[in-house]
């Protein structure tokens, strides 16, 4: 039955697609202008994501900033519509998304995860390969469904209250877009890809105020006369300067004709389970209890604060390849769609946390944005219809980033009274946990082993401080997703 089930959807989808691509189709103002485009010419294409200013219905919550069931799975449908029709199969050549902070919404200042959230499913059904050092320092390589996108600050573009790089080092080729452009990192940033005459095709996605900005710049810094659209076109538009070799650039303005559901999008597959086994992590459970084995309450611990802490979705494609570019890998991706109806009766956070995904770091090949722990728990939060918040006032790669996390999220009051979901970097978790438990004074309470498996995506930490700031910490729950049985490649929509 899970087989005859399994055809089922996939048949579903595919004339699904027939239907969308048979509709679909481009023009400029010149002609009709037929589908793929040319990877003869230097592509930049406009992939419009949704804001509370401009929207289809039902595509943002208005109470969270979010996208909704629909706007997300507007987005994984719009990915195989400009991997297949706008690319023709081809392979993406950059990506770059909104800066998320630079981009605040309601009063709650809610950071834009759609325009980052809307392009992940296409980042993933391209290939990268990227070279592996070896033990003994000679070099292979490993390709992986999965392609890094661009959202680092560029320099001016850091919002008050928000970490800057690491000795003030930007990152020029991860540079993502920022909503107000006031700097022009954005219009420098297509500069630098149109004078490097790199042919191909490079997909934007941002908020339309940001995406007609943007046009609009290029076109009056070339001269192209170009006939920009004045007023937002709705979702389905994508918008594409596309500059032959020979000159005569055009606009092709693209109409994707989606029609997404008006609910959480469904799997086209089931997603394999698995049982707490606790194999790759034992089970363990301390507390600290004031006045009990020399546990000491610290004064600015919070109160009645539940943490449920999760790794990121899956980074590799395989337990021997350290395949690495900040993004997640197909695998995860089917991880990270599934974790609503995985975490569905285990915990019950009342918001989301994770890192900005606009700090960066080095491969020691690539420069990334570090995009995959803030994505993996992005589709927990559409479909809980949950604040997401991100952590930007330190970086993740800071030396003492534990004892940061570990003030941040257990005291000064901040998040008292409330239940949170948080992911993280798997090796960067236990030693926040362990500044914690440290706080709480020199005892002969055990301190958790700070290493994490490769493997372990499945393992949730859970901090509880009670009325008195009374800790409690254990591994119980786990999300219950097989790694093992993740097909490879992201999920088809």
């Amino acid at each position: 039955m899970k087989l005859s089930g399994f055809f089922k959807n996939f048949c579903l989808f595919f004339l699904t697609g027939l239907l969308i691509f048979s509709l679909s189709g481009c023009n400029d103002d010149t002609a009709n202008k037929e589908t793929p485009l040319s990877s003869d010419n230097i592509n930049l294409i406009f992939v419009v994501s949704a804001d509370l200013a401009y929207h289809a219905p039902g595509d943002i919550n208005p109470d969270t900033a979010n996208l909704t069931g629909q706007g997300l799975h507007r987005s994984l449908l719009m990915a195989t519509y400009l991997k297949e029709q706008l690319l023709g199969t081809k392979n993406v050549t950059g990506i770059y998304a909104l800066e998320p902070m630079t981009h605040l919404q309601t009063e709650n200042n809610y950071p834009d995860m759609a325009a980052i959230g809307s392009i992940q499913q296409f980042a993933l059904l391209n290939q990268l390969t990227v070279p592996i050092k070896k033990e003994d320092d000679t070099y292979t390589s490993c390709t992986a469904y999965s392609y890094p996108i661009n959202a680092a600050y560029g320099q001016g573009s850091v919002p008050d209250g928000v970490a800057t790089p690491r000795k003030d080092l930007y990152c020029p080729d991860c540079q993502g877009l920022a909503f107000d452009d006031r700097q022009g990192n954005n219009l420098d940033l297509a500069m630098g890809i149109i004078n490097g005459n790199p042919r191909g095709f490079f997909v934007f996605s941002a908020p339309w105020e940001t995406t007609l900005a943007l046009m609009d710049d290029i076109n009056q810094r070339q001269g192209y006369a170009l006939n920009i659209p004045r007023s937002y076109g709705g979702p389905n538009q994508v918008y594409v300067i596309s500059i032959p070799p020979s000159g005569g650039t055009r606009l092709v303005t693209c109409n994707s004709n989606l029609k997404p559901s008006i609910t959480y999008p469904e799997l086209p597959a089931p997603v394999v389970s698995a049982p707490c086994t606790h194999v790759q992590q034992p089970y363990l459970k301390t507390s600290r209890i004031g006045g009990v084995d020399g546990a000491v309450i610290p004064d600015d611990i919070n109160t009645r604060q539940t943490i449920y802490i999760v790794r990121h979705a899956e980074a590799h494609p395989g337990p021997e390849n350290r395949f690495e570019n900040g993004n997640f890998v197909g695998a995860g991706q089917w991880r990270a769609l599934e974790l609503p109806n995985a975490l569905l009766g285990k915990i019950n956070p009342n918001m989301v946390y994770s890192i900005d995904p606009s700090q960066w770091y080095t491969t020691g090949f690539l420069n990334v944005s570090y995009v995959r722990p803030s994505l993996t728990v992005l589709p927990y939060a559409i479909a809980s219809n949950l604040p997401y918040y991100l952590v930007s006032n330190f970086l993740i790669m800071d030396d003492n980033q534990a004892q940061l996390a570990s003030d941040f999220f257990f005291t000064g009051g901040k998040f008292s009274n409330q239940t949170v979901l948080l992911a993280w970097e798997s090796t960067r978790i236990k030693p926040i946990i362990n500044a914690l438990l440290k706080s709480y004074g020199e005892n002969i309470l055990p301190l958790l082993p700070e290493e994490w498996p490769v493997t372990d995506y499945d393992t949730i930490w859970t901090v509880t401080l009670d009325e008195f700031g009374n800790l409690t910490v254990d591994n119980s729950l786990c999300e219950g997703i097989d790694s093992e049985n993740l097909p490879a490649e992201a999920p088809p929509f």
